[in-house]
């Protein structure tokens, strides 16, 4: 494989698959802007080991401002993991930050990639875009996202179609399912379970803690994410999930074992724009990307 540049290389997904292409003996380009949805020092401890690679070159910058022929330059192929996370905040004022940095960003990075003869662009789409389907959750279904952020990867799959009919950039969409692991945001439900429980303070669910979510460990993410771009698959959305299925309470009681503690809960009203269950069809991953 030929250099590749990874956007959102400070994140949690984007660190991982760096460092594995690195370990490849890959040469490595790396594009962050460190964002505020959660403390940039974090991101900042997520580089710390590559940094120190001398096949990886790090930019600080926001994609919609820098020189993208220069970042582009030499580049075989794209992983553009770079993006506003999250369901809940992407409701109200806060929608126009998932306009600039899901779908924005994704013309703007694949406008610049027309001319380079790039080899593939990988773009990191969310299993948000499915909405409340029957499960398991197949890419022949027409997605109806119930969120704006659902939206947002939506509509980024949608322009990385548009520009492979009339460019011809070979692009995979892959649709990750409740990604966890080391370094995984402070935001997400396993994080926030893990603190409550050592700091013994009160963890709110919302619902009833019996939803369900297809949770897929990181390291398989970053597998399938590197098979995407070595495949012959292009114009192709795929699910990466972890095959399996388990409740809220299940997680939590597995940590609760873990940790020999136990969870303080406090329960509110559901959330609007999470889907009550998830579940992936891997089927389409296993025979493109033998997944």
């Amino acid at each position: 494989m030929s250099k590749c540049l990874i956007t959102g290389v400070a994140g949690f997904i984007g660190s991982h698959l760096a460092e594995k292409l690195i370990a490849d003996g890959i040469t490595v380009v790396g594009i962050d802007s460190f964002t505020s949805y959660y403390d940039p020092a974090l991101k900042k401890q997520n580089l710390a080991k590559l940094l120190n690679e001398p096949n990886f070159t790090f930019w600080e910058a926001d994609l919609l401002e820098v020189n993208l022929s220069l970042l582009l330059k030499d580049i075989g192929f794209c992983f553009h993991l770079a993006g506003e996370p999250g369901v809940r905040l992407s409701w109200g004022h806060s929608f126009q930050d998932y306009l600039d940095r899901n779908v924005l960003t994704t013309q703007v990075m694949l406008e610049a990639l027309k001319e380079t003869g790039i080899q593939k662009f990988v773009y990191a789409s969310s299993s948000s875009v499915y909405g409340t389907c029957a499960l398991p959750m197949s890419e022949a279904v027409l997605p109806r996202p119930i969120s704006p952020y659902g939206v947002t990867k939506l509509a980024a799959e949608q322009i990385c179609q548009a520009y492979r009919e009339n460019y011809q950039i070979p692009y995979v969409a892959l649709r990750y399912f409740t990604v966890y692991g080391p370094r995984q945001r402070p935001d997400m439900a396993f994080s926030k379970i893990i603190r409550c429980l050592m700091e013994e303070t009160e963890f709110t669910i919302y619902g009833d803690g019996q939803q369900t979510r297809d949770f897929t460990y990181v390291d398989d993410i970053v597998e399938a994410t590197i098979a995407a771009a070595r495949s012959n698959a292009s114009g192709e959305v795929i699910n990466v999930g972890g095959g399996c299925q388990a409740s809220l309470f299940e997680a939590i009681s597995i940590l609760q074992k873990i940790t020999g503690k136990e969870l303080k809960i406090k329960y509110l009203e559901g959330q609007k724009g999470d889907p009550i269950n998830t579940r992936a069809d891997l089927t389409k991953a296993s025979r493109l990307l033998n997944y």
